[in-house]
């Protein structure tokens, strides 16, 4: 197996005379053809070179010497494309339950029998710094392993390293569509076979920024009905992944031309072509992909490291030199998942996705001809909502997703508020904001960020900016810098003890008053115990 130290020949074939690399090319045979034109005399030995990672070599040293064993699909194409992969595929002739098995006793991993029926168990290896890597063995789908290649997906996932005598297996020349960025579907059947490889293909070419083969397309048009077979769960994850990946909006443009949505989010499809006023610039869907484009922007500007000099907009510079300095506590709140299996990032560009889901249906007209959408917030949270039910995702994030749309439109108000009046959001209004959105602020910062900008898009002006920049960093200062007496007063007392002190008895003004008094709390009007009582009886007197 390589190492490090052979890195600059990694995913391409050398030729090898006493151990030294005498020449290299993208295939066997140009390999052989340069070594023979610097030393014709010489019989090289002609070998595939992979950098494998520490953890692959451990896995050798604990299987039988003897042991037939692959990697293969997507972990070969990105090594092939030096990319780190979380996810090792192995194939195998049998005993892919027992072999997975016994890999994760000797690494001390976690081990699923993933499936009983084709023989298919997972490994996974968790680091010390929480990170995993899902290792998974199965025993060969077909005859062979040719057979098992073919009948994958795509061809740039159709290859196989001999993991004994590091020799590529490459029936369909997926190496070749790697090397020219194509994705390419493995046969006719490919996507019918298995409708979820149409989002599949779309996050991968955003991911590997590769074009898709054109009969692969009409393949994928084709077979986009068939999606309603699939279980909600296989679609909810490639939906989670391909918002958590680069270009969400470039991907939903994608499904929405290929005929996808009628099969996988039906209620995204009317927001296509409906009209908004000004200062919109766009109709609601492209509004929408716009919002999905700039929040990945601000998301990228704001994360730990990001070089501001690589930028020449001038919003970009600006919002770095506003919030920049939260970039820490920005990336922290990302790292803070719902759930393990999906990412905070992704649920905010699901949320983000939906935001105007309602538009369609709350649309009027008034007597100016402007275009109006009441209460489009609050009926798109629920919308979406039912969306996530579908896909079977926890509570909390239905939760969190709603809180997002639902307060969506705020921001907009304390902007507007400073921008007309010159007022920015009191104490009582920063407490009421984080009450109602919780964590949610956060994402509804930066959400607000890029709805100002797909709405407005090239008519923004610096001034307008600004201001919102303003109301972003007053509201991300109170959240990370004063939580306790702002966001989250410390409690002077509960329910039982103003009943005591009141004598009064359990009714809705018991919650109503403890909820004025930390509102007095965080707006600075009441410091402690004794205050917050008189403030009680005032009110109970009014």
């Amino acid at each position: 197996m390589t190492d490090s130290s052979t890195s600059p020949y990694n995913g391409r074939w050398v030729a090898r005379v006493r151990g030294k690399i005498i020449a290299q090319g993208e295939t066997a045979e140009q390999a052989m053809y340069a070594s023979q034109q610097s030393r014709p005399k010489e019989r090289p030995e002609i070998i595939f070179m992979l950098s494998l990672p520490p953890l692959i070599k451990k896995i050798m040293d604990i299987l039988p010497a003897d042991q037939e064993i692959y990697l293969v699909g997507g972990a070969v194409r990105d090594l092939l494309l030096s990319r780190v992969s979380p996810d090792f595929d192995f194939a195998i002739p049998a005993n892919g339950i027992p072999l997975a098995r016994k890999v994760a006793n000797a690494l001390g991993a976690d081990f699923i029998p993933l499936d009983d029926e084709r023989d298919t168990g997972r490994v996974i290896f968790t680091e010390e710094n929480g990170s995993r890597t899902f290792l998974d063995f199965a025993v060969y789908r077909g005859a062979d392993l040719t057979e098992d290649l073919r009948a994958r997906d795509f061809t740039m996932n159709a290859i196989a390293f001999n993991l004994r005598d590091e020799t590529l297996i490459d029936p369909i020349e997926g190496g070749k569509d790697v090397r020219a960025k194509i994705i390419r579907a493995c046969s006719p059947a490919s996507l019918s076979d298995d409708p979820v490889r149409i989002l599949r293909a779309i996050r991968q070419a955003a991911a590997f920024d590769f074009r898709i083969d054109k009969d692969t397309r009409e393949l994928m048009k084709q077979s986009a009905s068939k999606l309603a077979r699939i279980s909600p769960e296989r679609l909810r994850d490639e939906v989670f992944k391909i918002l958590k990946g680069p270009k969400p909006n470039v991907c939903m443009r994608a499904l929405e031309m290929l005929g996808v949505f009628p099969y996988l989010m039906p209620e995204l499809s009317a927001m296509k072509g409906v009209e908004q006023s000004e200062p919109h610039a766009y109709d609601v869907w492209t509004h929408t992909l716009a919002v999905l484009d700039h929040l990945d922007g601000i998301i990228s500007a704001l994360r730990v490291g990001y070089d501001a000099e690589k930028t020449n907009d001038m919003f970009t510079g600006l919002l770095g030199l506003r919030l920049g300095r939260y970039r820490e506590q920005i990336a922290k709140h990302f790292e803070t998942s719902l759930n393990v299996d999906r990412s905070q990032r992704s649920l905010l560009f699901f949320a983000a996705l939906y935001h105007d889901v309602c538009k369609p249906e709350t649309k009027t007209i008034d007597e100016s001809g402007r275009i109006r959408f009441f209460d489009h917030e609050i009926k798109g949270a629920d919308v979406a909502a039912e969306r996530l039910r579908s896909f079977n995702v926890s509570n909390d994030e239905i939760e969190r997703a709603q809180r997002i749309i639902k307060n969506h439109m705020r921001i907009h108000a304390f902007a507007a508020r400073l921008e007309n009046d010159k007022q920015t959001p009191s104490r009582k209004a920063i407490y009421r904001f984080f009450r109602d959105s919780g964590a949610a602020g956060v994402d509804l910062v930066l959400f607000a960020l890029a709805d100002l900008r797909a709405t407005r898009a090239h008519s923004l002006t610096i001034e307008t900016w600004t201001i919102y920049l303003d109301v972003a960093r007053i509201l991300l200062e109170n959240y990370f810098e004063r939580p306790e007496e702002i966001i989250s007063p410390p409690r002077f007392l509960d329910g039982n003890i103003l009943m005591k002190e009141l004598g009064i008895t359990p009714s809705p003004l018991v919650g109503q008053l403890l909820e004025s008094i930390r509102e007095n709390q965080a707006a600075g009007k009441i410091e402690n115990l004794e205050q917050a009582l008189a403030f009680a009886r005032g009110e109970l007197a009014k």
